[in-house]
């Protein structure tokens, strides 16, 4: 008897339709074809102990398995409740008429259990979209995958379950999840707030314009300057995420794994990966490709502590996704595109020894250009905003008054976000303005003439290149949408040339 089930596999961020067809015919071998890897191959011998320890008859026939299309890699063992079903099905152990209905996915136990998968989000994407009837997974996956609307969605635990599911001997109960409510709690009390943070208000004024304009920033300052600090309060200001952003980031954040409890992500990810994280880790690859840190910050915060302590190549790499804002990871075969659109927080020393030309036991401007050289000049013109960070006088850290609150800081970011949302409301691809490519800005960034001839001394002066001018006219931008400003003014344009600390002659002392 021939029967024939729906799975999926995950490919980038997009899950491909799989379609298991399971003959059972006179004779004795078990035949799994269809290019799986060994963690497929390895199913049967999963599902025997299960049907074992569940008093299901394995049969002891000729098992055919094709898994089409035949030419496509399978991995995992995604696959192995999809097989048991398909297994039973064609042995008659369970009426066949309706397994075609359904989208079956999960990992067996020997005891019948079903564990965690992978990619839960996509595959239920991919159910709605295919018209099936619902979507049977481990109930560990179920909240994610129940994100996806007009689709029943069957959470379970055990393989009897699923049995007795398909008999028609036990109903279960569809997920339903209003993910309006629960996007709608997003704005809790955020875990770090800017009103703990004492002085440096020129920082939190650099940090309120990247979040603004979602520019990338590097911090410059010793240690216990608090760059550290100020870095992890960054995503407490930043506009809560849009409905489709909070899919996004679940569906590539499903792909690793990383979400199996959580559902729908609303609040936006903050990665901090070690200085010594591999490139193929930070931008994603490997033989079987998978996300790296950078589209796990999609939509986020990437935050580089000690910049120039990452390997050259690491850093390299970032530049293309920097600009594109997406990374593709080409292999032979087959080619995949990650999202990978995030702000870039990176701080820094500002010399091994850790201290400004100016202070005690600060190193020579010799050791201090070197350790600058770690940092190639292209990657620091794709950061728009360069910014000293002061150690903290003792009577603004003894002070009793809190500073200004991450909610109040939210309320002007998110006024001048809405500006760019109707500015760029007809591009797709374009929400704010660090997002603006040369086209926009020479549109939306016009100049009078004294802003002109400021920015002219200033490139002149500093030896600014083309991509800096760039940078300078965004950030001119958004502080013109903070004030409310239809035009940029002088003012905005000299606050944005003092943000290219890192471009001045003489920075070193």
């Amino acid at each position: 008897m021939l029967v024939q089930l729906h799975g999926a596999a995950v490919l980038g961020v997009e899950a491909q339709p799989i379609t298991i067809e399971v003959n059972i015919d006179t004779g004795i071998g078990y035949h799994l074809v269809g290019l799986p890897d060994n963690a497929v191959r390895e199913s049967n011998y999963r599902i025997a102990a299960a049907f074992q320890n569940n008093r299901f008859k394995f049969p002891g026939k000729k098992i055919t398995i094709n898994m089409a299309p035949a030419d496509q890699r399978k991995e995992g063992s995604a696959y192995d409740l999809t097989l048991a079903v398909g297994i039973l099905g064609a042995s008659g152990q369970l009426p066949a008429e309706e397994l075609a209905d359904y989208l079956i996915m999960g990992e067996l136990a020997l005891d019948g259990s079903i564990r965690p998968i992978r990619g839960a989000l996509p595959m239920a994407i991919y159910a709605q979209q295919a018209g099936l009837k619902g979507f049977i997974l481990p109930k560990q996956n179920a909240a994610e995958a129940g994100i996806v609307n007009r689709l029943n969605v069957y959470g379970v635990t055990h393989l009897r379950e699923v049995v007795d599911f398909l008999k028609g001997t036990n109903t279960l109960a569809p997920l339903r999840i209003d993910t309006r409510t629960q996007f709608a709690q997003q704005l809790k009390y955020p875990e770090y707030d800017f009103s703990d943070v004492r002085g440096q208000e020129t920082v939190k004024r650099c940090m309120e314009i990247a979040a603004a304009g979602g520019h990338n920033i590097i911090l410059i300052g010793p240690p216990g300057a608090g760059k550290t600090m100020l870095a992890k309060r960054l995503p407490s200001i930043l506009p809560p995420m849009t409905l489709k952003e909070a899919l996004e980031t679940t569906k590539i954040h499903s792909v690793v794994g990383r979400n199996t409890q959580q559902g729908l992500i609303s609040l936006r990810p903050f990665r901090a990966p070690h200085h010594t994280i591999s490139d193929v880790a930070l931008v994603g690859g490997g033989q079987y490709p998978q996300p790296g840190e950078i589209s796990l910050a999609h939509n986020g915060v990437l935050f580089l502590d000690e910049l120039p302590e990452f390997k050259r190549s690491v850093l390299e790499v970032m530049r293309q996704p920097l600009e594109d804002r997406e990374v593709t990871i080409s292999r032979a075969k087959f080619t995949v595109t990650y999202p990978s659109s995030f702000m870039l927080v990176a701080s820094m020393n500002p010399s091994p020894s850790g201290y400004f030309a100016t202070e005690k036991g600060s190193s020579s401007p010799q050791e201090m250009q070197r350790y600058l050289g770690k940092i190639s000049g292209p990657l620091l013109d794709r950061i728009d905003l360069h910014i000293e960070v002061e150690p903290v006088p003792f009577d603004k850290l003894s002070a009793a008054d809190k500073g200004e609150s991450s909610e109040c800081i939210r309320a002007r970011v998110n006024a001048a976000r809405a500006i760019q949302t109707d500015r760029f409301q007809i591009y797709q691809s374009i929400h704010y303005n660090a997002q603006m490519s040369a086209r926009q800005i020479r549109k939306h960034c016009v100049l009078h003439a004294s802003s002109t001839a400021l920015l002219k001394e200033a490139m002149e002066r500093l030896g600014l290149s083309a991509r800096a001018y760039d940078r300078i006219l965004k950030v001119a931008r958004t502080l013109a949408d903070l004030e409310g400003a239809t035009q940029l003014h002088t003012d905005h344009i000299a606050e944005a040339i003092q943000y290219r600390s890192l471009d001045r002659d003489g920075w070193l002392g």
